[in-house]
């Protein structure tokens, strides 16, 4: 058996360059930026006002002064005369400052009459007004590679950008396996359950940015595997779920071998989900994951979804954060232990505390489960108030 690190580094060997394509903004959201977008003018383009106010010149913002109101100036619709001394522009926010202005005051620090103004006895140390190119100058870049998020679609926006060089979604092809499942709605016999693990896999994959193709159940036999492997052609990753490990009837890696699996590993020194299986058959990739909901969802975090970030060009490596104890635990053993535990606010580090029941097959405790407590093999036992690390999941 290989350590959790070693099979990551594997794992992550097994994504390629990162396909690019070109899609419209409006598309772009979830998708991985691939090359870095340009700002096609300054921003603002104009040195605008922030306040409703009065553009006056910097040498008539003194205190008492006396300023006749010439015009107006409104967003997109600029006021092009110059402000001339002794003179104010009535602006809005947004608007352009006129030329000769050098600063904005708000409308409710003046007292109007008429078509005249006086300033207040006391001055604002702020000029109110946003200079050109404040937020960001033409030719500047949006670095790649990033994730866009609804942040980055209005900065892309501002920045004049209707189209964006994205990775291509990885197409993931879904299979779960087992004489004993069923798919929801369907009616299990007595010796059958209901097929979960490809409805989590899935979610968990659309939601790490790739296309995924659910395909059928593949029975417990080399021809109901075989058939289901050809519908997997084309995809970029394909995924199984149970079928991996030494049994009669786990014929995942026979099957696989026989259309040219050229395997990376198998089996890791974790729990749950020490039956992993990963390699490469024909273009694709192949994860090989436990058929145990648990352990299936627990490879998900520390391979599948690291996996689909780097065939996107990202870095997604699980990066475990720190928690304080809450319960007292035993040593772990030669495996590391990925535990589901529940976070709650502590004072500075959360506090973390796992389930008593670490079945690997109990999803009502992994619905229930924010965090996996993460046990390194070979740890001794641990005391309530010391400092774990773990991953959010």
């Amino acid at each position: 058996m290989i350590t959790v690190e070693e099979a990551l580094d594997r794992v992550l060997a097994l994504a390629g360059p990162p396909a690019t394509e070109t899609v419209p903004l409006r598309a772009a959201l979830g998708r991985v930026l691939a090359a870095p977008a340009v700002a096609g003018l300054d921003q603002p383009p104009f040195a605008a006002s922030a306040m409703d106010g009065y553009a006056i010149r910097a040498e008539d913002h003194r205190p008492g002064a006396v300023l006749t109101v010439r015009g107006e100036a409104a967003a997109g619709r600029a006021h092009s005369a110059p402000v001339a001394p002794g003179q104010a522009v009535r602006i809005f926010t947004g608007a352009p400052v006129p030329p000769g202005a050098g600063a904005v005051v708000l409308q409710e620090d003046v007292t109007r009459a008429g078509d005249t103004i006086t300033l207040p006895d006391r001055l604002s140390d702020h000029d109110n007004i946003r200079p050109l190119g404040q937020d960001f100058r033409k030719g500047q870049e949006l670095s790649a590679p990033r994730r866009l998020g609804a942040r980055d679609l209005a900065l892309l926006a501002a920045m004049n950008v209707a189209e964006v060089v994205v990775a291509r979604r990885p197409v993931v092809a879904i299979m779960a396996t087992g004489d004993e499942l069923v798919m929801p709605g369907e009616t299990p016999g007595p010796d059958q359950i209901l097929c979960s693990n490809s409805f989590v896999l899935a979610a968990l994959a659309e939601a790490a940015g790739a296309e995924v193709r659910m395909l059928p159940i593949a029975r417990d036999t080399e021809d109901s595997l075989r058939f289901t492997f050809g519908l997997a052609q084309g995809a970029d990753l394909i995924v199984t779920s149970g079928g991996a490990s030494v049994g009669e009837h786990d014929l995942v890696g026979k099957v696989a071998a026989d259309l040219g699996l050229e395997r990376s590993f198998w089996k890791i020194a974790m729990r749950p989900g020490k039956p992993l299986m990963a390699g490469r058959i024909g273009a694709a990739a192949m994860l090989g994951l436990p058929g145990n909901p648990v352990s299936a969802v627990v490879c998900a975090h520390l391979f599948l979804l690291p996996l689909l970030g780097a065939m996107q060009g990202l870095d997604d490596r699980p990066r475990p954060l720190r928690a304080v104890l809450d319960a007292d635990q035993g040593p772990t053993g030669p495996r590391t232990h990925y535990m589901r535990a529940r976070l709650s606010p502590g004072d500075g580090l959360p506090r973390i505390t796992p389930f008593t029941n670490q079945d690997s097959a109990l999803l009502g405790l992994l619905a229930q489960a924010d965090a996996l407590l993460i046990r390194p093999m070979g740890d001794g036992p641990r005391r309530a108030r010391e400092i774990v690390e773990y991953l959010p999941i």
